[in-house]
């Protein structure tokens, strides 16, 4: 069960549109990208599409560690946990938006379409004044 802060950075995710998303690469540093979300499942669960050739596309393949960082307002929520590259048609189908046609000219079954998962095990919560760090 959420508590109040929990509940916050649930409401904080649903205003903020634009994410930062960080993998892994090859040398072992973080890699930032700033991503916009395709679908949220509390604020534990994050949808982003990419692209199948992308930079964090392969770093995840190798190791699906990651963060999620959003803010508002001088509020902010830190995520950790990891990433699952999701191939269902189904999924893909259900998170597709008509704006991404500029990236996937193919539509939903352009080969280039790919749709990623993050789940969290740990927040860090900034949010009126209040800090606290969960693991789930």
């Amino acid at each position: 069960m959420k508590n109040e802060l929990e509940s916050k950075a649930e409401q904080l995710l649903e205003k903020c549109d634009t994410l930062s998303l960080a993998s892994i690469n090859e040398q072992g540093f973080p890699r930032v990208c700033v991503m916009g979300k395709a679908k949220t499942n509390g604020y534990l669960e994050i949808w982003f599409s990419t692209g199948t050739s992308s930079k964090k596309t392969s770093h995840f393949a190798i190791n699906p560690k990651a963060s999620v960082c959003y803010y508002s307002g001088g509020d902010s929520v830190t995520l950790v946990g990891n990433v699952e590259i999701v191939n269902d048609t189904d999924a893909k189908k259900s998170l597709w938006q008509d704006g991404w046609i500029k990236h996937f000219p193919k539509g939903i079954d352009d080969p280039e379409y790919c749709v990623i998962k993050f789940s969290a095990k740990e927040a860090t919560i900034y949010i009126d004044d209040q800090i606290e760090t969960y693991s789930y």
